[in-house]
């Protein structure tokens, strides 16, 4: 018998999926177990009518930070603005976070993974309000097909206080990654006042101390969700996916890349690779910025494609309000010509929501559409 079945076949059932791909990945494992081996029609490159996969990378809009600090100001909101209604998505450069924070970031998240499983497995936790979870797939818990994918969830506030559950390796883990933790936080507040300038809610003189200024303020004290990626490399990557398709919670996701190619979004009904820029974020809508909006700017289904080669690592910020807030529709933003389109939800629904059955498509909006329709 093989080292790798050996691995296999020792371990009880199901567990062995629990542990991770990483771990099965250093197995040696050369092909794709059944628990992650996609539907025909769910799987990278197949549908049911016509091909839905673009053979083209898509150059997504590129917002200049420093631009939009700049007396061009306006020029680039108008592009944030087209980016949110028509993508969901944009190419943040020129964000001002040191490249050494960035570098930092993306070497320590490789050495955790590199980390001997025994030592990764001590952060495994099936709590959502956990401070730090270790684990697997997308819904471990729920899931009936997995994804090629572990991660490392890291609550990041009140920082001090979920500090010292973080891992204690590699010994640098936790310097460099609440360095870039409060970097990224700092970046959110000034996108998200430039956001809501491009909504035209702020900004102007018959605008001035409106609720969105109150949500600035409360934003500093919000939920900010640090979530690090890990895909080893797949020996059948066209049977599987990194991580299925799905739209994020909150208002921003802020994406830190390696140079590796992964991530696609859907436009236009196909699936589309995004091409990574070196020292960038891939910044997409969140479903509540979808849902404050009313609907104008868009929360974006995405996916992960795995390959057989060469791994990949990345680092997602998710950025929402204080985690009882709730969020709906902006009043100035609705009116007889825009009717209200989502109900007021929050960060605790969505957890609620997401633990009680395997994700799938736009859950927290899913979850906003479903109280709009029970409203009396």
């Amino acid at each position: 018998m093989s080292p790798t079945m050996a691995v296999l076949t020792t371990e009880n059932g199901e567990n062995q999926y629990q542990k991770g791909v990483k771990r099965l990945y250093e197995s040696g494992v050369s092909k794709v177990p059944s628990k992650y081996i996609l539907p025909i029609l769910d799987r990278p490159n197949t549908s049911d009518q016509k091909p839905n996969v673009s053979n083209q990378n898509l150059k997504l809009p590129i917002i200049d930070f420093k631009e939009l600090q700049g007396p061009n100001r306006a020029q680039v909101l108008e592009s944030l603005a087209n980016a949110c209604e028509q993508y969901g998505f944009f190419q943040l450069v020129n964000h001002g976070i040191p490249s050494d924070v960035i570098s930092s970031m993306i070497d320590v998240s490789t050495r955790f993974f590199e980390l001997p499983f025994e030592e990764r497995a001590k952060y495994m936790s099936s709590d959502m309000h956990a401070p730090v979870r270790y684990g697997t797939s997308f819904n471990q818990n729920k899931d009936k097909v997995f994804c090629w994918r572990d991660f490392l969830k890291l609550m990041c506030h009140p920082l001090p206080d979920v500090l010292p559950h973080w891992p204690s390796s590699p010994v640098d883990m936790r310097k460099l990654a609440a360095t870039y933790a409060q970097e990224t936080k700092y970046l959110f507040l000034m996108l998200m006042e430039a956001i809501f300038e491009s909504l035209r809610l702020v900004g102007t003189t018959e605008n001035n101390t409106t609720e969105e200024d109150e949500m600035l303020k409360e934003f500093q004290d919000g939920s900010q969700l640090m979530v690090v990626n890990c895909y080893p490399p797949c020996p059948q990557p066209d049977l599987t996916l990194g991580m299925p398709p799905h739209s994020d919670y909150g208002f921003l996701t802020l994406l830190l890349q390696d140079e590796v190619e992964g991530l696609q979004i859907q436009k236009q009904d196909q699936w589309v690779t995004v091409e990574p820029i070196p020292n960038s974020f891939v910044v997409n809508v969140g479903d509540h910025l979808e849902i404050f909006s009313n609907g104008k700017y868009k929360s974006v289904l995405h996916r992960v494609l795995v390959n057989s080669t060469k791994g990949r690592i990345s680092v997602a910020s998710l950025h929402a309000l204080p985690f009882m807030r709730s969020v709906g529709p902006s009043p100035k933003l609705v009116n007889e010509s825009n009717p209200r389109l989502y109900k007021d939800t929050d960060f605790a629904s969505f957890l609620e929501y997401i633990s009680s059955r395997e994700p799938k498509g736009r859950i927290s909006l899913s979850l906003g559409n479903y109280l709009l329709n029970k409203k009396n």
